[in-house]
Protein backbone atom coordinates (compact mmCIF):
# COMPACT_ATOMS: atom_id res chain seq x y z
CA UNK A 1 0.00 0.00 0.00
CA UNK A 2 1.62 3.09 -1.22
CA UNK A 3 0.19 6.85 0.17
CA UNK A 4 0.43 9.65 -2.54
CA UNK A 5 0.47 13.39 -2.10
CA UNK A 6 -2.94 14.90 -3.44
CA UNK A 7 -1.73 17.32 -6.78
CA UNK A 8 -3.55 19.07 -10.04
CA UNK A 9 -2.58 15.53 -12.04
CA UNK A 10 -3.99 13.44 -9.31
CA UNK A 11 -7.80 13.00 -9.76
CA UNK A 12 -10.36 12.46 -6.24
CA UNK A 13 -13.26 11.73 -7.01
CA UNK A 14 -16.04 11.24 -4.49
CA UNK A 15 -16.65 7.76 -2.75
CA UNK A 16 -13.16 7.38 -2.76
CA UNK A 17 -10.82 5.91 0.22
CA UNK A 18 -8.16 9.05 1.65
CA UNK A 19 -5.38 8.96 4.48
CA UNK A 20 -6.03 11.92 6.73
CA UNK A 21 -2.56 12.85 8.01
CA UNK A 22 -3.13 14.49 11.16
CA UNK A 23 -5.03 12.33 12.09
CA UNK A 24 -3.80 9.45 10.50
CA UNK A 25 -6.93 7.73 9.53
CA UNK A 26 -8.53 6.43 6.32
CA UNK A 27 -11.98 8.42 5.32
CA UNK A 28 -14.17 8.41 2.64
CA UNK A 29 -13.53 11.57 0.30
CA UNK A 30 -17.34 13.62 0.05
CA UNK A 31 -15.90 16.59 -2.28
CA UNK A 32 -13.04 17.82 -3.93
CA UNK A 33 -13.51 21.28 -4.32
CA UNK A 34 -9.75 22.40 -6.07
CA UNK A 35 -8.23 23.65 -2.42
CA UNK A 36 -10.20 21.75 -0.07
CA UNK A 37 -11.77 18.34 0.83
CA UNK A 38 -14.76 17.32 2.45
CA UNK A 39 -14.80 14.31 4.04
CA UNK A 40 -16.24 11.60 6.16
CA UNK A 41 -14.74 10.66 9.53
CA UNK A 42 -15.85 8.33 11.88
CA UNK A 43 -19.75 9.48 10.60
CA UNK A 44 -18.86 13.27 10.90
CA UNK A 45 -18.30 15.56 8.40
CA UNK A 46 -15.13 17.26 8.08
CA UNK A 47 -13.11 19.83 5.71
CA UNK A 48 -9.82 20.57 5.29
CA UNK A 49 -6.63 21.44 2.64
CA UNK A 50 -6.01 19.17 0.20
CA UNK A 51 -2.28 18.75 1.67
CA UNK A 52 -3.66 16.88 4.68
CA UNK A 53 -4.35 13.98 2.82
CA UNK A 54 -2.96 11.83 0.75
CA UNK A 55 -4.43 9.13 -1.91
CA UNK A 56 -4.40 5.41 -1.06
CA UNK A 57 -2.48 3.46 -3.78
CA UNK A 58 -2.76 -0.45 -3.97
CA UNK A 59 -0.87 -2.89 -5.99
CA UNK A 60 -2.07 -5.71 -8.19
CA UNK A 61 -2.05 -8.24 -5.71
CA UNK A 62 -3.15 -6.19 -2.63
CA UNK A 63 -6.05 -5.70 -4.18
CA UNK A 64 -6.65 -8.95 -5.07
CA UNK A 65 -6.42 -10.03 -1.58
CA UNK A 66 -9.40 -8.08 -0.89
CA UNK A 67 -11.60 -8.71 -2.62
CA UNK A 68 -14.50 -10.46 -1.83
CA UNK A 69 -17.01 -12.54 -3.15
CA UNK A 70 -20.72 -11.50 -3.08
CA UNK A 71 -23.43 -14.15 -1.29
CA UNK A 72 -24.41 -17.04 -3.59
CA UNK A 73 -27.45 -18.10 -1.91
CA UNK A 74 -30.04 -15.74 -4.32
CA UNK A 75 -28.75 -17.25 -7.35
CA UNK A 76 -29.22 -21.10 -6.75
CA UNK A 77 -32.11 -22.57 -7.96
Amino acid sequence: MDFEEITDDVNVFPGEYLLYVPKKVIVVCGAYKGDTIRVLENGRLLEDKVENFKKIRLTKKERKERKRARCKGCGQK
